[in-house]
């Protein structure tokens, strides 16, 4: 049974950082692209960032603040999110991906996903 378990959320204020952890179980870890969505009220279920391999891929309005990292040993992924601001302010899941040439972007194919941390960014 795949497990995804996120943690390190909180409420930070602005400018300030939070990292981010998911754990995997259940899973073939080397072998996934491991990535962060986020969902604020309202909104659709956004990318933030992937881990496949030595490539990395983030939103727009990420790159330059965040970083997504994994430890293949610890079968676990990382988001260090540094300047944050109230924008910031979701939902965090991690998802694995297995299908080679799937979307980075796309949380539909994705095949796994965590139950969320909150992130709570104060103005």
């Amino acid at each position: 049974q795949v497990q995804l378990v996120e943690s390190g959320g909180g409420l930070v204020q602005a400018g300030g950082s939070l990292r981010l952890s998911c754990a995997a179980s259940g899973l073939t870890f080397g072998w996934a692209a491991m990535g962060w969505f986020r969902q604020a009220p309202g909104q659709e279920r956004e990318f933030v960032a992937r881990v496949s391999g030595s490539r990395t891929d983030y939103a727009d309005s990420v790159k330059g603040r965040f970083t997504i990292s994994s430890d293949n040993a610890k079968s676990t992924v990382y988001l260090q999110m540094n300047r944050l601001n109230p924008e910031d302010t979701a939902v965090y899941y991690c998802a694995a991906q297995f299908a080679l040439g799937a979307s980075a972007y796309v949380p539909a194919e994705y095949d796994y996903w965590g139950q969320g941390t909150q992130v709570t960014v104060s103005s």
